[in-house]
């Protein structure tokens, strides 16, 4: 199939990056082939290894791209004035990202196909700290741990050592909750993963009740939307 002459390389790496992501929410990682992702495309499977190389280096734009609309997600979130809450709210936003890509999540970290994101695969591969796309959410999530520095709302530490405990925490969570582990679990958010956050800001010394008033309006919103989705 011949591209035609209108369709510049971005809009080709666009439209394959575009179709890899569909292939993944539909059928996962095992789809996910230079054939398959050409036809989704509308493009000669050529186009894989002309404009990216091969399928690896698609997979880390991929990735890339994923990251990039998690930045989106994260930046929605800070909305409020209190820096708990907003965080709160943005490991929530995670968690719904995750769960309405769970694909696309695990290429982001390397969990389930041959991307550019896992130690595991070589001195070849790409950290996702040498990524442009994961170190600009990264720098989101960090900004925003600030504010709990720059309000004295924990004493002085590095903002980058609380992202950084932050999102291990709900990153376990997230995968543990998509494996079916917490299925057991009324309210899995409300029970445990903003439970979880909040005892990490105590642990680096920020208030209880402070912690606890900043984050109730979030667990009731999640308990509210629990009880509107069981009366279904």
């Amino acid at each position: 199939m011949n591209m035609p002459a209108s369709v510049t390389p971005p809009d080709v790496r666009t439209r394959l990056v575009e179709a890899t992501i569909r292939l993944l929410a539909t059928h996962g990682p095992s789809e996910v082939k230079a054939r398959s992702v050409s036809k989704e495309a509308g493009l000669s499977t050529m186009g894989v290894y002309t404009y990216f190389g091969g399928v690896p280096e698609l997979l880390q734009a991929v990735a890339d791209e994923g990251f990039k609309r998690l930045v989106t997600v994260f930046e929605r979130t800070l909305t409020t004035t209190h820096p708990i809450s907003d965080l709160s709210n943005m490991v929530l936003a995670c968690r719904e990202f995750a769960r309405s890509n769970p694909h696309l999540y695990d290429l982001m970290f390397g969990l389930s196909i041959d991307g550019r994101y896992s130690p595991s695969r070589g001195s070849t591969a790409l950290a996702p700290e040498q990524s442009v796309a994961f170190r600009a959410i990264y720098a989101v999530l960090v900004n925003a741990c600030m504010r709990l520095v720059d309000k004295q709302l924990v004493p002085i530490v590095d903002p980058t050592l609380i992202a950084r405990q932050l999102w291990s925490a709900a990153h376990g969570f997230i995968m543990l909750e998509l494996s079916g582990h917490f299925a057991d679990v009324a309210n899995p958010p409300a029970e445990i993963l903003v439970p979880m956050c909040n005892n990490i800001a105590i642990g680096m010394g920020a208030n209880t009740e402070t912690v606890a008033a900043a984050t109730a309006p979030v667990i009731a919103s999640l308990q509210a939307d629990n009880q509107a989705q069981a009366s279904i």
